[in-house]
């Protein structure tokens, strides 16, 4: 399956917190391309996008702990570090746990593979699309990419230094 096609697993990443103790709340939104494809995204960059799903707020480190068992069996299923997931899990924002979980993980797993497990490519591709990634086989000069990506591997060190 094409990664293209794949975009709306990657709406589990949208379950996300911009910080680890606050409250957080992300609406998601959507537009379909041209050729078919469906883009999400929980900033709305870009005026086609139109709201998809509202949501509600929660705890960034509750939200964690709350579905902890979730993602260590998505992070067992996919191949993926658990830290990883919950990097990006904090770094955006929030809504439904389970089928997002594991759908993003399986999303992140396939972006880890085609970029031969570089954690920065594959969160670069995860945020901005993975044609954009390697197309220039580097984290774009975007500066939305460049934070996401430095703030998920930062959220990504911490947790693994806190064996979390």
């Amino acid at each position: 399956m094409p990664f293209s096609k794949l975009v709306p697993c990657g709406i589990f990443l949208s379950i996300l917190f911009s910080v680890f103790f606050s409250t957080a709340q992300a609406d998601i939104y959507r537009f379909k391309d041209k050729n078919g494809v469906w883009h999400f995204t929980n900033i709305r960059s870009d005026r086609r996008y139109r709201l998809y799903i509202k949501t509600g707020r929660i705890k960034g480190k509750q939200y964690i702990q709350n579905y902890d068992t979730i993602i260590q069996r998505a992070a067992q299923q996919f191949g993926v570090e658990s830290h990883l997931i919950k990097s990006i899990i904090m770094a955006e924002s929030s809504f439904d746990p389970e089928e997002n979980i594991f759908g993003g993980t399986k999303y992140l797993s396939l972006l880890l593979k085609k970029f031969n497990h570089d954690k920065k490519l594959a969160i670069a591709a995860y945020n901005v699309g993975p044609s954009v990634v390697a197309h220039s086989n580097s984290v774009p000069f975007l500066p939305q990419t460049r934070r996401f990506v430095e703030k998920v591997m930062k959220y990504y060190s911490k947790l693994k230094q806190q064996g979390e």
